[in-house]
């Protein structure tokens, strides 16, 4: 019998792929899966397809890889309920905090004020629902390069 935890790494490798091969840019930015569990979820990416003319990561390529690890996190999350949704960001705000000189990774997770069972009962009820996600660009030190807060939306497909 499967582990859940090797589940969730398996759903998790095939959703980065799914991304790297419906998504161009993901595939561009050269995106890979770092690590993950029910609560996070980690994007790796190099610095050499995401450079600026300075050196390092471009502020598009930041906020690219962490709308897509937020929008990945919450989608993981709707596949492994078997939920067939549309997911999108409705509204999110970045913060460009220190320059990124290496490649980088994006961490994914719940703010503090979401949770899993309220979303889903949203969705069951209304079909719809929304879903807070907070990312961060790790920096120097431990202190976030660039973070992310984003509210995504999943709508019930209608067959």
């Amino acid at each position: 019998m499967e582990l859940p935890t090797q589940n969730l790494a398996r759903q998790a490798k095939k959703l980065v792929q799914f991304m790297r091969d419906e998504i161009p840019m993901a595939l561009a930015m050269d995106i890979r899966l770092g690590d993950c569990d029910e609560g996070h979820l980690t994007l790796l990416a190099p610095l050499a397809p995401n450079v600026n003319d300075k050196g390092s990561a471009f502020g598009g390529s930041l906020v690219s890889v962490m709308t897509l690890n937020g929008w990945a996190l919450v989608e993981l999350a709707l596949r492994q309920r078997g939920e067939d949704c549309d997911l999108f960001v409705g509204e999110s705000s970045v913060h460009y905090l220190a320059p990124v000189v290496r490649d980088f990774r994006s961490e994914a997770k719940l703010s503090t004020h979401a949770d899993w069972a309220t979303f889903f009962r949203t969705l069951d009820a209304r079909g719809k629902a929304r879903i807070e996600v907070v990312c961060m660009v790790p920096g120097e030190h431990g202190k976030p390069a660039a973070t992310l807060c984003a509210r995504f939306v999943a709508k019930r497909r209608v067959a």
